[in-house]
């Protein structure tokens, strides 16, 4: 005699991460991810162009002209950049009316405004992160505290209070290191967003049981916070912090184009888009390879932070049709899947 029993089988998605640690887990489910792994590669070799090209940290780049140098114009300072056949040329992004090489000047902006970018990601978040779990886990008169300076830094108009931090930065800052702590300024004052988010986060979570169970066990409210609630909001947060740090060049792209931002000698995407904006008619060249790399910096960004948090956070999961398809359908004339005969 012959019956059909259904026999159990751990999912596939179980089955792909068995033996494998959370690290590991996180990175298969990133890699899994085409647009962030794309826009990890593209943003990785505009650092690279930027550096290798420009140099850093006082070493020189491979490229020939620096951002600061006043040559002769050549091309009538048009792009000398050719793609069939592929060729720079001498400036292959074309000279400003002094002769300054314009491809020099953007890898400099890139350096510039990239780095200005990461110092106000990394103080905002940091901030941000700590005033919300604080304020969140503890509550009473901590939050309320917490929460009305937060509300005093929101009502300010960030780009005026930024604005008036980075008039300050040029008055008693050195040239060379203005821009950083420009970035450091900015970021003293862009964590509110974040604050608000992570608060609302930790509100839901410390109620949650497994926050119950550390507690019967003995942990102390720091190791609450830092080895049990926050890992569970880390989705939130990378999405927040990568989302400001795209805002953020664009703060410094505007402040740079008001004139409040960094300051010449040295140049940033923003700057350069500010010292051009009376040739755009006559040499338009000036303004879309800044503007070119903004925009492809602000995507990668946005898109690397999506990759994140679907690989961080394990309620995101993507759905794979061909998989699903392959799930319900029969086995042979046999049943679905997962059944099997067996004989009694």
């Amino acid at each position: 005699m012959t019956t059909t029993s259904t026999v159990s089988t751990e999912p596939a998605a179980h089955q792909e991460k068995a033996g494998l640690s959370q690290g590991q887990i996180v990175r298969k489910r990133f890699m899994g991810n085409t647009a962030a792994l794309i826009s990890l590669v593209l943003f990785l070799l505009i650092l690279v162009l930027a550096y290798s090209a420009g140099g850093f940290f006082g070493l020189p780049g491979w490229w020939k002209f620096t951002y600061n140098e006043v040559n002769d114009l050549a091309n009538g300072g048009k792009p000398t950049l050719q793609l069939f056949p592929f060729s720079l040329g001498e400036h292959p992004f074309g000279q400003d009316r002094l002769g300054r090489d314009t491809f020099a000047q953007t890898m400099r902006g890139v350096q510039i405004s990239v780095a200005v970018m990461f110092i106000i990601g990394v103080v905002g978040g940091a901030i941000g992160v700590v005033v919300g779990a604080v304020s969140g886990f503890f509550r009473g008169r901590i939050e309320a505290v917490l929460m009305r300076l937060t509300d005093i830094v929101i009502v300010i108009p960030l780009i005026i209070l930024a604005a008036v931090l980075g008039q300050l930065a040029a008055r008693w800052i050195p040239a060379g290191i203005q821009p950083y702590f420009l970035g450091l300024f900015v970021g003293l004052v862009a964590w509110t967003g974040l604050a608000r988010l992570v608060r609302a986060e930790f509100l839901s979570l410390r109620e949650r049981e497994f926050v119950d169970a550390a507690r019967i066990a003995g942990a102390s409210n720091a190791r609450i916070i830092f080895k049990h609630i926050l890992p569970n909001a880390v989705g939130v947060i990378i999405v927040s912090v990568t989302l400001s740090m795209s805002a953020a060049i664009l703060l410094e792209t505007s402040l740079s184009y008001i004139g409040m931002g960094v300051k010449a000698p040295d140049v940033s995407l923003g700057s350069l888009i500010s010292q051009n904006q009376e040739a755009f008619s006559t040499r338009p060249w000036l303004f879309w390879w800044p503007g070119i790399f903004i925009v492809a910096i602000c995507l990668c960004i946005n898109f690397i932070g999506d990759g994140l948090r679907d690989a961080f956070d394990p309620r995101q999961k993507k759905f794979n049709a061909k998989k699903a398809g392959a799930a319900t359908a029969p086995d042979d004339g046999q049943g679905a899947e997962g059944s099997r005969p067996t004989k009694v």
